[in-house]
């Protein structure tokens, strides 16, 4: 093989590792987003679970202050009753007092009813929490991971740039801007080889004469389908 070619090869792989490890790079962001959604949304379904729980609660306190409220119309309603004279007005309080005792009959079901809901959200809310706890612990374990990742990249990076920056420095500047091109509008892939008569960068098959001139290794031959430049398939 050419030495124009091998010093081209082996800095197209160093640029295809770069090209690589960025890409990961740029994951990572999506993934950390992807860990804090999982935990956003189990802080919200824990917020709701205690908004339900409050809300319930309120419903109960609301329901034993309006029973109060009666008990304590129904004294003032008998203390009135004892006070008067007038049978008349004695059953109409008294009509009153059973009305209330009623209401507060009712109200006092309806207590029952809410402490059960109280009880349900209650473990709602206590689920919500462990669930919540799990989930930071996944996300906590994967943000660490990410991290990791980032900075294990990000030192692979430095290395393959310090490698990259030897093997540049030994290529021909007579084909180095055309590789370069090359990188930028052929998707990564300067460089493809010559397999079974065709560029394996493209699949298509060449023409005879350029097929001797690589399988030759006397001068550096362009694919006349893609312009990528041709080595022999070893």
């Amino acid at each position: 093989m050419l030495d124009e070619i091998r010093g081209l090869l082996i800095l197209q792989d160093r640029d295809r590792r770069l090209i690589t490890l960025g890409k990961e790079l740029a994951k990572l962001p999506q993934e950390e987003a992807r860990a804090n959604a999982k935990l956003n949304g189990d802080t919200a379904a824990l917020k709701k679970a205690h908004d339900e729980l409050i809300a319930i609660e309120l419903k109960v306190k609301k329901i034993e202050m309006d029973a109060e409220t009666r008990r304590t119309t129904i004294k003032r309603l008998q203390t009135q009753q004892f006070e008067t004279k007038k049978n008349d007005e004695y059953n109409a309080l008294g009509h009153e007092v059973v009305r209330y005792k009623k209401e507060i009959d009712d109200l006092e079901t309806r207590e029952l009813e809410a402490m059960e809901e109280v009880d349900i959200f209650r473990k709602k809310q206590t689920e919500a929490q462990a669930q919540l706890a799990k989930t930071k612990g996944f996300v906590e374990e994967d943000l660490v991971s990410i991290k990791q990742r980032h900075t294990q990249m990000e030192e692979q990076v430095k290395e393959v740039k310090a490698e990259r920056e030897k093997h540049v420095a030994e290529v021909s500047e007579d084909y180095l801007p055309l590789y370069v091109k090359l990188m930028k509008s052929k998707d990564g892939m300067a460089i493809g080889t010559l397999k079974d008569g065709k560029c394996t960068g493209c699949h298509m098959k060449v023409i005879a004469s350029t097929a001797i001139a690589v399988q030759g290794e006397k001068e550096v031959t362009q694919c006349e389908n893609c312009g990528r430049i041709l080595a022999v398939d070893e």
